[in-house]
């Protein structure tokens, strides 16, 4: 069963925070707004991302029931 998603009106931002040995970071709107994600949502494989990197996204239902940032993309400014 795929994720539920929720559909934003803007899902671009920028890593606002990235734990490399944790895996885990934030990605923070443009509004403010801020989603976790882990490191398997980054859509490139490689699982690190630099902070303050401009990316596009999609947000779903998580663990406990919080939304995540998943389809992590870097975009162009």
């Amino acid at each position: 069963m795929a994720p539920q998603t929720v559909p934003l009106s803007d899902g671009r931002g920028v890593v606002a925070s990235f734990d490399d040995p944790r895996g885990i970071g934030v990605v923070r709107r443009d509004d403010g707004t801020e989603y976790p994600f882990h490191c398997t949502a980054i859509g490139n494989g490689t699982r690190t991302i630099a902070v303050g990197s401009a990316v596009s996204f999609s947000v779903a239902a998580g663990r406990g029931g919080r939304w995540e940032a998943i389809a992590i993309v870097e975009v162009g400014d």
